[in-house]
Formats: structure tokens, sequence, C-alpha cells
């Protein structure tokens, strides 16, 4: 598969990342083993690159995995909500801890929305900007929903790497258009930032049209990679296909599950509302004392990181 720059960064990554939420109990509920044994498929196949985060709960399926991956070869990405030296601190030593690794490639802050939110986490910023001259981490980013959260990137020149949601329907963009967003990308790639691209099938909703999907995104001269979700070495090597190819081979396709992923709720949910009080889609709400997914729910799976009850699960 074919490797780019990040950016300015001098990180060379696959155009292919491994989104790993998709593994962990919040939705496929795969054992250590099976994650690991994925992780290590797709970098046989090419794919260096691999994102997680504190929240995904999934650092061990990655510490397995490294044991057959040659580290200096791989790239991984983590994202926390810290937003003081002291919460950033206790992050990164977290993930250089659970990985068993010395270093993080990029460390981001998680969901940031504005330049409001950078400002307010700026104590976490500082933090990793010591941590990279520690040798800790090796650059410093954020992941975002909105266009606002692009934006405010201008501000801070420390911001090396930048992961947005992009589809060409603009599916999960609360703040604008796709077009708005690509607008404040491609000035971003002019600063030299990094971009690698969430969310290219809408969270599941563009399954139906996955090979149009890609290319879009693919065809976007400034976006570096793409992270994309993978529960099965079949969705591996169909990915690798749309992104090496642009389409999938009839052997692959009909191994594939076809049906569209759903946000399930049990029957045992006490409608505390926490799942609609993290979801910054509205993409939940709480109806009847019962949470309810609706149209605007992007399958991110965040909401069920916060049931207290583990009742919430995409599938």
């Amino acid at each position: 598969m074919e490797k780019v720059l990040l950016g300015n960064t001098n990180i060379e990554v696959s155009r292919l990342c491994f989104g790993s939420l998709t593994m962990t109990p919040f939705q496929a509920n795969l054992t250590i083993k099976e994650g690991a044994y994925l992780i290590e498929h797709a970098y046989n196949r090419g794919i260096n690159f691999l994102d997680t985060a504190e929240i995904y709960e999934n650092y061990g399926y990655i510490r397995e995995a490294l044991k057959g991956i040659k580290r200096e070869d791989y790239i991984i990405a983590t994202k926390t909500y810290a937003y003081t030296e002291e919460m950033a601190r206790d992050s990164v030593e977290l993930a250089l801890k659970e990985l068993d690794t010395d270093y993080i490639d990029i460390f981001m802050l998680h969901e940031q929305e504005s330049i409001h939110t950078l400002r307010g986490h700026y104590d976490a910023i500082e933090y990793f900007i010591k941590a990279k001259d520690q040798g800790k981490i090796r650059a410093i980013g954020i992941s975002t929903h909105k266009v606002a959260g692009v934006r405010g990137i201008m501000s801070f020149p420390e911001i090396e790497v930048v992961h947005p949601i992009v589809n060409k329907y603009g599916i999960g963009i609360n703040d604008g258009s796709i077009e708005d967003m690509l607008n404040e990308l491609k000035a971003l790639r002019d600063k030299g930032v990094g971009i690698y691209a969430m969310k290219p099938l809408g969270g599941g909703h563009l399954i139906k049209e996955a090979e149009s999907s890609l290319k879009f995104v693919k065809n976007i001269p400034f976006i570096d990679s793409i992270a994309i979700g993978m529960q099965s070495t079949d969705e591996i090597d169909a990915n690798i296909q749309l992104i090496n190819n642009g389409f999938i081979s009839d052997n692959i396709s009909n191994k594939i599950n076809k049906k569209n992923r759903k946000l399930l709720v049990a029957d045992y949910c006490i409608g505390c509302g926490k799942c609609e009080e993290r979801c910054q889609q509205n993409g939940i709400k709480v109806i009847d004392n019962m949470a309810a997914p609706n149209e605007k729910c992007i399958l991110c799976g965040y909401c069920a990181t916060v049931c207290p009850d583990f009742c919430i699960k995409v599938i």
C-alpha cells in the first residue's frame, strides 16, 4: 500500500488508517487475541497506521499486536480529553505503559470544537510540547467533528495533525457543509498540517456507496490518510482493494456482510440520559424513559462509553 508523509511531520503513514474503536466491547467486542490478529493482518497487508483513543479502552489489543510488529515501522495516533498539564501527563504515561512503548507517534486532543476549546485545553498542549521535547511523543494533533475546530488550529502552530470528519455528504459535520470543511482543511494543508480523515463512510450510513464514497475522500489531494473502522479480515481486504484499486472484487464482496450497522439499545436501559448528554450530534434522545437513536446518529459509539449499564452497542 502507498505511504505518504503526514503533512510536515516527517511521519510516513499508509493511505489507509486502521480505525480501532470497532473491535472494542463498545462495538464488535472481540477478544484481545482476535483484535490483535486483525491489526497484524492489516499491517502485513501494508497498513502501518492505527487510530485509537484513551476512551476506547483498547490499548491491550494494540500492545498484543505490537509483539509481532516492528515498533519503528508502526504509527500510533491516540487521543485524550485532558485539559490540564497533570491530566495530559497522566494520559501520556498511561498510553506508554499500556501500549508498552517508549513513545507515541501522534498525541491528540479529542473532539475539539473551536478556538475556544483549544484555548481551554492549552495547558495540555503545553505539556505535549514538553513531552515531544522529551521524545515521548512525535507530533501533536486534534480530532474534531466541526469546521470551527479545524479553523481554530490556524491560531495554534503547535498543532501539526488534524483528524476531521470528511465524507461526500458531510454526514456528522454539525456546523457547516463538506465544502466548508474542505476549504478550512485546504488552508491548513497550505501551512503544512497533516490531515487524516475520519468517517469516510458516514459511520456506516454510506456502506452501500462505499466505492464512490472512498473515491471521493481519496481523491482530495490534501488528505494524507483515511481512517476506517474494521472488524474482520474481509473488511480489511475490501478496504485495501477500495483504496488501491477503487473497487472490491467479487470474491471479497460476497463475503462481506452488507447489512447497515445500527446503534442497539438494550431493553434494560433506564433512561438516565448520560448518552444524550455525551452525544455532540444530537443523535440519541431519551424518550419514554429509554434512549433512542435518530437519523442524526453517525454510529461513532461514543454514547456507549458513558452508559453505566453497558446497554448501548454499535452492531
